[in-house]
């Protein structure tokens, strides 16, 4: 369809890893499907047939070694993580002293009510258009976090969805 042609193209300009995979790939009726699949220009497409089972074999021989560097590259940015859970008396105090370190930055989250300017707001402390706005309530569905030097203070701020109502969710 069109719109794989248009994601096949977004995918191909992404430098990412891309595993195509034709399902409903099975017997003789499948062989159009598959044949279609490479015309996206994504490599040779995994033969799979997700209701009788076939090709999940070869699915997770392609997918092992992708999910074995995933997990060595997320244990190296784990020991490089920022400590998020802090414990805090009532006074606001941690107990220690903490000198904001690249490795440790000064953590700040930016919440509020839907269509309130939270993205707005860290675009003009950025200085520049990082973040997405509009008029619309929504547009953030999930944190954003963006690792900035916030006048030599290395800062971790954190653009959150609005927060509403459970009632209204």
């Amino acid at each position: 369809t069109p719109n794989d042609e248009l994601f096949a193209d977004i995918l191909r300009r992404s430098a990412k890893t891309v595993v195509l995979a034709a399902n409903k790939a099975e017997g003789q009726a499948g062989e159009a499907g598959l044949y279609e699949a490479f015309s996206l220009g994504l490599g040779e497409p995994l033969r799979l047939s997700a209701e009788h089972g076939e090709g999940m074999a070869e699915l997770a021989g392609v997918l092992r070694p992708l999910i074995e560097a995933a997990a060595a590259t997320a244990q190296a940015d784990e020991a490089e993580a920022p400590v998020m859970d802090v414990d805090v008396d009532e006074e606001g105090e941690t107990g220690a002293a903490h000198t904001p370190t690249p490795a440790r930055p000064l953590q700040v989250a930016v919440v509020g009510r839907p269509n309130a300017g939270k993205s707005t707001l860290i675009n003009t402390i950025l200085g520049e258009d990082r973040l997405l706005t509009g008029p619309e309530a929504g547009i953030t569905r999930d944190a954003i976090s963006l690792k900035i030097d916030w006048q030599g203070t290395p800062t971790r701020i954190f653009d959150t969805a609005g927060m509403r109502k459970k009632a209204k969710v």
